[in-house]
């Protein structure tokens, strides 16, 4: 691990992302770079479920299917401000999107070569997979004997690239029968697939396609992030396996792992380091849980089990869960039941200000389960909860810290118009480990979600927090707090994982205080403004201390 900041090209496998959600992750990176608020080039690889763009140059009028069929083939259409016309992005077809500082010329800067040089990586790649392919005079894209087998189509804004090249891998070749592919009327469009005469994954591309990206950025330094290849991968994942034995449902799985001497096979014994010391006879502990109970309040300081629970609660400071205690989602490393949540509970911020304010809060943390079974994903009971807790305490700050609304952008809309003092949305893990780690989850929606809550209240604070020691390398979250901070995170926490109990995921290892020490370094060295990173760290440790240091 090298705490260093050095300009690097950082390339990310997202897997499948839809088409704004990546063009809002793009349009981060970039501001980002173009602001200097990272050095660091970026190529996002990913795929899209089906969806039409239509580029500068194009009017719509090469769509051949009519806009209200389009929801018939489950496809979208989007306007964007690249070059070109329309073009088609949809599974089984790799796009790469380059977000990479141009080289200055005397009238601009080198649209024109990164087009070339994007061709020239197209091109490099499909020879080492065997498919002789080329560029042609007067037009952008890569070309093969059966046809057109990549499109490019790129944006340079104030020196920095953005959109970027799209290789047809194995896609349903059907959905370009609903455009003119590009506006190019008599060229026909093929694929890799097509053209190897055999099954073709993203991933077998994608190993191509690492050994050339060099070619795009002038930085000498590449560093690789690969989210899981699922389709056709045969693998399984982690969390699936939990999910099947019960784990995350209430009661008690039917398959009792072995446990010896408290840990699992292979699991390391817990350091010095990570001793708590308990005191259930504090009374300020006491006097909190009673309150909280009486009031009908969850906490997420009882229901994920934190092992800061007696030192916050003495202080007293909780976290309060709002929208019951079961979430509908099962993630490997959490304690709360996974299930069918029951009904809303509409005075619930009532209570929760009452709580807050019984404390005498100048700093309250609200979180919740995940409600994907709501329509606004409980965005409502969150910005009402602020709302009361205002009209209650108008000088208290009010830190949320929310999940991802499935993506919906009025969702997390309605929770920043409530103007709370902090965005929380934590990213949990590496890209590599999401899919094992996180369900209905992913980095990239993660990662634009919190620069879309950036966007929405430029003056709030945005956070988002890190396990470690679920499998990740110390190189891994390097690489993670330079993602962070190139979509404009302000504070990051880190702690250590703990498992909560003998059936969920075994600790990988424990992580050194000195190398948490060395995560901060290195978060700070990017640009964050806070890094509050140990052990025993948790989102909502510190948190009036982790707003107060970026002040």
């Amino acid at each position: 691990m090298n705490p260093e900041s050095v300009p690097t090209l950082r390339t990310r496998w997202l897997g499948r992302v839809t088409y704004n959600e990546a063009w809002d992750l793009q349009r981060a990176i970039w501001e980002g770079r173009t602001t200097g608020r990272t050095d660091d080039d970026y190529v996002l690889l990913l795929e899209h479920p089906h969806t039409y763009t239509v580029g500068r140059n194009g009017d719509g009028s090469n769509l051949r299917i009519e806009k209200s069929l389009l929801p018939d083939i489950g496809a979208t259409i989007v306007d964007v401000d690249r070059g070109g016309d329309i073009t088609y992005h949809g599974p089984g077809q790799l796009v790469g999107y380059p977000i990479v500082g141009l080289e200055r010329l005397e009238n601009g800067f080198d649209a024109v070569g990164h087009v070339r040089r994007i061709e020239s990586v197209v091109i490099a790649t499909l020879r080492d997979l065997g498919i002789e392919a080329w560029a042609e005079d007067g037009y952008t894209g890569v070309w093969t004997h059966r046809g057109k087998v990549a499109a490019i189509g790129v944006r340079a804004t104030r020196g920095v690239s953005m959109h970027g090249f799209a290789i047809n891998v194995e896609p349903d070749l059907s959905y370009f029968g609903h455009i003119v592919p590009c506006g190019i009327p008599d060229r026909p469009v093929t694929s890799v697939t097509d053209l190897l005469g055999r099954r073709v994954s993203i991933e077998e591309v994608v190993d191509a396609l690492l050994p050339h990206l060099g070619l795009l950025s002038n930085h000498r330094k590449h560093e690789v992030q690969l989210g899981a290849f699922v389709r056709g991968s045969g693998r399984g994942f982690e969390v699936d396996d939990m999910v099947a034995r019960g784990v995350f449902a209430a009661g008690t799985p039917t398959e009792a792992p072995v446990v010896i001497r408290g840990l699992l096979p292979d699991e390391p014994p817990k350091p010095d380091w990570m001793k708590v010391k308990l005191d259930l006879t504090d009374d300020r502990f006491l006097e909190l849980k009673r309150m909280n109970a009486a009031l009908s309040l969850n906490t997420v300081c009882e229901e994920a089990g934190c092992p800061n629970i007696y030192e916050c609660w003495s202080s007293g400071t909780s976290t309060l869960m709002l929208l019951g205690d079961v979430c509908t989602r099962a993630c490997s490393f959490c304690d709360v039941n996974t299930g069918k949540p029951g009904e809303v509970d509409w005075d619930e911020p009532v209570r929760a200000a009452e709580a807050v304010q019984q404390m005498g809060l100048n700093h309250a943390v609200l979180t919740s389960v995940n409600r994907d079974d709501l329509p606004d994903g409980g965005a409502g009971i969150f910005a009402a909860t602020i709302d009361e807790i205002r009209s209650r305490l108008p000088g208290c700050d009010v830190e949320v810290l929310i999940p991802d609304f499935k993506g919906d952008t009025t969702a997390l809309e309605t929770v920043m118009n409530a103007k709370p003092s902090v965005l929380n949305h934590n990213t949990e893990t590496v890209l590599r480990l999401q899919r094992d780690i996180r369900t209905a989850a992913n980095y990239a929606r993660s990662l634009a979600l919190l620069a879309r809550a950036k966007w929405l209240v430029p003056n709030a604070f945005v956070k988002s927090g890190l396990i470690v020691g679920m499998g990740e390398t110390d190189d891994e979250i390097i690489g993670a707090l330079a993602d962070l901070n190139a979509v404009g995170v302000d504070i990051v926490t880190i702690g250590q994982y703990l498992r909560p109990t003998a059936h969920h995921r075994p600790v990988h290892r424990y992580v050194h205080p000195d190398t948490f020490v060395a995560y901060k370094t290195a978060g700070e060295a990017f640009g964050i403004s806070h890094v509050e990173s140990g052990p025993l760290v948790r989102s909502s440790y510190h948190a009036k201390e982790s707003l107060g240091a970026t002040q």
